[in-house]
């Protein structure tokens, strides 16, 4: 290998057509580092439609049926030992790995982090955890303590603090948050492709909820926040992402759906909501014909990519002061921030923006300058090498 340069190896369960804020981030800074120079491989679940291994963006993918989370889910997790410890030791054998980052492997699956932390180990290979989430049971406080984790990132210092408060030493952890792709997310995205797809968006006022449809995601305040707008803007459309392509651990997913649905038709709403799933390329150009973009969660939100996405296509962000997103959206700065399930100041907070073109284009293009100075692709990607360069 060049000097400098490693062979970094990295798992995680999803990576594209899987969609998600952890998928989209792993296609952010692998390829990064790959354009860096380094030999970069990762190993992640299978996906309809993809090959077992091939290279995107300069990074080796690897994909086996156990890395699948929603096959894993529905098989159980008995005797997976002997077939996890072959295919990581071949993983890493191929991959030549100088250090292993592992992606939420402190949940979901005992056997899936004891054999990589073994293998580890046996090969003296610092072992790095991006922890992209917490969860509050006793396999979460297991595998983040009892795996010997070299170091950890957090995805925010929101998840630091969680991490810290389960008894890990917070010199073990650093927060980095995500980076975006600014030259893919930008203010002057063509919006033909996606009116010419959506024709029922032309000359409309548009908000956009872009996480994955959901109740944790805030859906349900969305849908009740618009029901008040509607009297005010009978225009308006709120566009909600949907789920093709998801890790659904659990099964939850089709569940708040059939919710979301019946909530949209109990109020009249079909002609002013937009479900579909989209592509990754799709999303920058809903942003752009987008003119405000919002994020309800009323779950702990680790980070929440698509702020960076809303404020790097220069929109103002509405979300709530839950978990790590106020620590990127300023109220009355780039966005606002309002308390969970507050349906009534989220409309409120829609209708003052889109009586105000100055205010949004103000919010927004202060979102432009933060994602420039302070979340582009290239810092993110320097943060998390020089952690590993610490413990090489």
């Amino acid at each position: 290998m060049k000097k400098n340069k490693l062979n970094i190896a990295h798992l995680h369960w999803g990576f594209p057509p899987i969609v998600g804020g952890v998928e989209t981030h792993l296609v952010i800074i692998l390829s990064q580092m790959a354009k860096l120079g380094h030999r970069v491989s990762l190993l992640t679940g299978t996906a309809e439609g993809t090959k077992t291994r091939y290279k995107y963006k300069g990074i080796d993918i690897y994909r086996i049926p156990v890395m699948d989370l929603n096959w894993l889910y529905k098989r159980g997790l008995e005797s997976l030992e002997e077939e996890l410890h072959n295919v990581f030791s071949s993983f890493l054998k191929k991959s030549r790995a100088d250090i292993i980052h592992a992606h939420n492997m402190h949940y979901f699956s005992k056997v899936h982090a004891e054999t990589i932390a073994n293998l580890a180990k046996q090969k003296n290979i610092p072992l790095i955890l991006t922890a992209h989430n917490v969860w509050d049971d006793l396999l979460f406080l297991e595998l983040t303590h009892k795996i010997n984790w070299t170091h950890i990132i957090a995805v925010s210092h929101f998840i630091k603090k969680e991490i810290i408060g389960i008894g890990i030493d917070d010199r073990k952890i650093t927060a980095i948050h995500h980076g975006i792709d600014q030259n893919e997310f930008h203010p002057k995205v063509n919006t033909k492709k996606i009116l010419k797809k959506y024709p029922q968006l032309k000359n409309k006022r548009i908000v956009f909820h872009p996480a994955r449809i959901g109740l944790a995601k805030g859906c349900d305040t969305s849908i009740k926040a618009i029901n008040l707008v509607k009297q005010k803007y009978p225009d308006i459309m709120l566009v909600l992402a949907g789920s093709k392509n998801i890790i659904d651990w659990g099964e939850t997913q089709q569940k708040d759906i059939a919710y979301l649905v019946n909530l949209i038709k109990h109020f009249k709403l079909e002609k002013n909501c937009l479900i579909d799933a989209y592509s990754l390329e799709e999303m920058n150009g809903l942003y752009a014909v987008s003119d405000i973009c919002i994020y309800p969660s009323s779950c702990g939100e680790p980070f929440g990519l698509t702020m960076l996405e809303a404020m790097a296509t220069a929109k103002p962000m509405i979300v709530t002061n839950s978990g790590g997103m106020p620590e990127v959206i300023n109220d009355g700065i780039n966005g606002y921030v309002i308390p969970v399930r507050d349906f009534e100041l989220l409309a409120a907070k829609i209708n003052n923006l889109l009586g105000d073109k100055k205010l949004r284009d103000r919010l927004g293009y202060t979102g432009r300058q933060m994602v420039e100075s302070q979340y582009s692709k290239e810092r993110i990607t320097k943060d998390i090498l020089s952690v590993y360069k610490k413990f090489l």
